[in-house]
């Protein structure tokens, strides 16, 4: 194993030296760095400062070995040598990198994970219920949000989410009609997912036009949206469901036991909720974390004190749960801020941002700046999501249908494993490979920027200083772009081949 990583480590060095030798040159060549200075009324000193600061005076060959030697005094530890070059307008390319990364890292991660996860998981389901209803629009759901162009769904977004809602929140009425007709919408939908007898999927259909409609009502009549609330009764009762579904997916609910765990580590979140308060004052990150942290543990400890047949899904079942307490008790705590956050002089009663990452000139703890960060990435956020959710679906749709004509899938149903166990135990962990390699390509990719979304929001993004350097002539911030992508992209290739060989025991990485 370390011998295959050391051999695909040697190797990527190699492409990427020949790869920057061949993007350098097609930079320099591609236009001249002088050419805004030409005609400035102080050329004759802005010029010569700038050739002598980018060493244009020099053949592109040795300023790309000058450029080389200052990325590789970057691998040498404890050392001040490290510099990427000058931008045009002298900036530290360094520096103008970690602002680009973090901007990029912010836009992207949210989006790539919800991706992934709501996917794959649209993917398993339509795969399980093939040709059905729900598979066919499932298919079509997907299918249209991968055709959608992204700067026109960008705008789409801004315009219905944003702004449409921002001018709804002035005054949150609802007709009664607008009401039911929300509710038979989401009947509809009911309906079409649930399985089983007509009178069964009827009857789902119904209960999904009075609950929705219930909850809309509510929310309207408890201007639930200038004054969000969880509060105790609904955090206990988002918290048993949550037990109860992680319970049916490790477990199954014979296991009495970790089902328990799960209800008795909501018991001891609810319990908490009033003393975590104080902590929250001045909270930043940290305590965030801790807390999560420590509900994790004392949700694991409960689960193995549980005991029965298997500790392990009683553990696995209580930390998971923990897990989504502490979310519901912190997301509950950032709702008690939104009324002043809403109220700020910045916001002016219109809380979803259309562009930029953060509010110009807003001040205020963690829970207000956090607001404000989470009302900025929301639109990008979901921009992103929509548009990757096709390819995550339907490579996991035709991998787990793949996997469930398997003859190892019948012998374990033959051996009267219930359908739970099939799916879960044995379908799912090999479904996963094909995706192990799409999964690391796209992060890769990500993090060299989302171009469109970071225009269309005005994120100062990698994309953004990548497409603008080019623009510019500018080889330098080029380079450090490049190199980073290029980096990560072979970092997290590795890392899908050594996931292969975790996921599937007949993969092994040989020496």
């Amino acid at each position: 194993m370390i011998s295959y990583i050391l051999r695909r480590l040697v190797t990527a060095v190699f492409i990427l030296l020949g790869a920057s030798f061949i993007v350098y040159m097609m930079t320099a060549a591609s236009g001249d760095p002088l050419w805004d200075l030409y005609g400035h009324p102080n050329a004759a000193q802005l010029i010569p400062a700038r050739t002598e600061a980018l060493n244009l005076d020099q053949p592109p060959i040795l300023r790309y070995f000058t450029w080389l030697g200052g990325a590789l005094g970057c691998l040498a530890p404890f050392t001040d040598t490290c510099t990427l070059g000058l931008s045009r307008e002298g900036m530290e390319v360094t520096q103008m990198l970690a602002f680009a990364m973090g901007q990029t890292i912010m836009l992207v991660t949210a989006g790539t994970i919800l991706a992934i996860v709501i996917g794959i998981t649209l993917g398993i389901v339509s795969a399980l219920r093939q040709y059905s209803g729900l598979d066919y629009g499932i298919t079509f759901f997907t299918f249209l949000c991968f055709s959608l162009p992204s700067f026109w769904l960008a705008v789409l977004l801004k315009e219905i989410v944003a702004i449409s809602f921002n001018d709804f929140l002035q005054d949150p009425v609802m007709s009664l009609a607008s009401i039911l007709a929300i509710g038979v919408v989401a009947g509809l939908i009911w309906y079409l997912v649930s399985f089983g007898k007509l009178k069964t999927r009827i009857l789902m259909g119904v209960l999904g036009f009075l609950v929705t409609s219930g909850i809309v009502y509510f929310v309207l009549a408890t201007n639930w949206l200038t004054a969000p609330f969880l509060g105790i009764p609904l955090i206990g009762l988002t918290g048993v469901l949550v037990a109860v579904i992680t319970t049916i997916l490790i477990s199954g609910l014979r296991n009495k036991r970790a089902l328990y765990a799960g209800l008795a580590t909501v018991l001891v979140g609810l319990a908490l909720y009033f003393p975590v308060q104080s902590f929250f004052r001045g909270a930043g990150l940290l305590t965030v974390i801790i807390l999560c942290l420590v509900m994790i543990a004392i949700g694991a400890a409960i689960g193995f004190f549980a005991g029965g047949y298997d500790r392990g899904q009683g553990m696995r079942v209580a930390g998971i749960t923990g897990f989504f307490v502490t979310l519901l008790i912190i997301l509950d705590r950032f709702m008690q801020s939104w009324p002043n956050y809403l109220d700020s002089g910045h916001i002016r009663g219109r809380p979803i941002a259309t562009a930029s990452a953060a509010t110009p000139g807003l001040t205020g703890d963690f829970w207000i700046m956090g607001i404000d960060r989470f009302t900025h990435l929301l639109l990008p956020t979901i921009a992103l999501t929509l548009l990757a959710l096709a390819s995550y679906s339907r490579y996991s749709r035709a991998s787990m249908l793949e996997i469930m004509g398997q003859d190892y899938i019948r012998t374990a149903r033959a051996k009267g494993l219930s359908e739970r166990t099939v799916v879960m135990r044995h379908a799912f962990r090999n479904a996963l490979i094909p995706l192990a390699t799409l999964v690391a390509y796209d992060i890769g990719a990500l993090i060299g920027g989302a171009i469109i979304t970071e225009s269309v929001f005005a994120f100062t993004g990698m994309g953004q200083l990548f497409v603008q350097s080019v623009r510019n002539v500018d080889p330098n911030p080029v380079m450090g772009v490049f190199l980073v992508t290029g980096i990560v992209a072979m970092v997290f290739n590795l890392i899908a081949d050594l996931v292969y060989s975790v996921l599937d025991p007949r993969v092994r990485v040989k020496a």
